[in-house]
């Protein structure tokens, strides 16, 4: 243990295996908060600082200067990644994001509801049918990213190796398993780059080879940061979100037949199931010694934000671990806080939106099938691996 940790901040927790994680990973994560200080210091993967508190995990999340975004790997890695606009600090992420900006706005989502309903209504109506599917699987992995990818302008037809790629990379925490992983991804989106700079489309990818950072043109190794990052969450963060929420919803029948009977309702239950099973835990690297939270950091000590802990913490919300979709609206951080908050928020709450309207208009009463076990990948990303439901067609 480092020397500037007091022994009563040390707990033991390993975020990838802990022992204390059950089938219901924010159930598990919740005990936290009765069990371990606020702050405290784990040895595991490498030793690192978490943060389970709402209030907190705000001031580190927009103090940039102390605990930046350089470094987001926990264990800390040889030449990690760089995520553009994510792994910068501002000022240098702001050009960035305002590029992007523009294609996430509210009104531009908006526009892109026909398909998305167009995709939701084309996956769903493949397992009606059949009265069972594995929702994982055959909804939620493929609905949001079939989505993603038709707006960057990557191949329909590659889904599933660009989801096994995706899954690989946040399953490991080897340093050559995910340098080749990296490159993997870069080879990918590089390949579409180049096809678009010859062949534009209607896509962003088409928009971003033309983009213009600060008054230059956008340059290739600057396209691969910001599209590595993008495929890392265009893959997987919906999806886990979703099946979360489709879990919860299969175990509570009066709450399906509320939203087939009056689907208004449907955007608050969204806004609860993105506050009750937020899936990311945020990294930061400390930039340099200080004290603060009545505590010493020294530079190079790397920190753990536990986001769905924010969505859970009791000083915030009233009965955290309640799901309410009548909860009057409060800010959560699920999509973060500060100058990195998720530029896909809009987006990912309207495929939520679409795909609990679109579920519950075509599928009946549905329920968990019985005698399966639902495992969830652990870690600074969190996600259920598998989801079989039932229902009579």
């Amino acid at each position: 243990m480092p020397e500037h940790v007091p022994e009563d901040r040390v707990f033991d927790l390993d975020i990838y295996n802990d022992s204390r994680f059950t089938e219901d990973l924010h159930e598990s994560y919740a005990t936290l908060h009765n069990d371990a200080p606020d702050i405290f210091y784990t040895p595991r993967n490498g030793g690192h600082w978490v943060f389970t508190r709402f209030d907190d995990m705000v001031k580190v999340l927009r103090d940039y200067k102390h605990f930046s975004v350089r470094e987001m790997q926990i264990p800390r890695v040889e030449n990690p990644p760089v995520f553009i606009p994510l792994s910068l600090d501002p000022p240098q992420s702001v050009p960035y994001r305002q590029a992007l900006m523009p294609y996430f706005t509210l009104n531009s989502v908006q526009a892109l509801e026909p398909r998305v309903r167009e995709f939701a209504r084309e996956i769903i109506d493949a397992v009606a049918a059949r009265g069972e599917c594995d929702f994982v699987e055959e909804v939620s992995a493929r609905f949001p990213v079939s989505v993603f990818m038709e707006l960057m302008g990557m191949p329909l037809n590659r889904l599933k190796e660009f989801r096994e790629i995706a899954e690989a990379f946040f399953n490991t925490r080897d340093n050559e398993t995910m340098g080749i992983l990296v490159g993997k991804i870069v080879a990918l989106m590089t390949e579409i780059v180049e096809m678009r700079k010859s062949q534009p489309e209607d896509d962003l990818i088409s928009q971003m080879v033309n983009f213009e950072i600060e008054g230059r043109p956008v340059t290739l190794e600057e396209l691969q940061s910001m599209l590595l990052i993008m495929f890392l969450g265009g893959m997987d963060t919906v999806t886990n979100v979703a099946s979360y929420a489709f879990r919860h919803l299969a175990a509570d029948k009066a709450l399906q037949a509320r939203l087939r009977k009056d689907p208004e309702i449907i955007p608050a239950f969204v806004e609860e199931a993105i506050r009750c099973f937020a899936v990311v835990n945020s990294p930061r690297i400390v930039t340099h010694d200080f004290e603060m939270f009545g505590l010493d950091f020294r530079e190079g000590d790397m920190v753990l934000c536990l986001l769905p802990l924010g969505g859970r913490d009791g000083r915030r919300f009233e009965k955290p671990n309640d799901f309410d979709p009548d909860r009057k609206a409060q800010a959560h951080i699920t999509f973060s806080a500060g100058p990195h908050m998720c530029l896909g928020s809009n987006l990912a709450r309207m495929e939520l939106r679409i795909l609990v309207e679109e579920w519950t208009r075509k599928i009946p009463e549905f329920s968990t099938k019985p005698n399966t076990r639902h495992t969830s990948r652990a870690g600074t990303v969190m996600a259920l691996e598998s989801l079989p439901l039932v229902w009579k067609p």
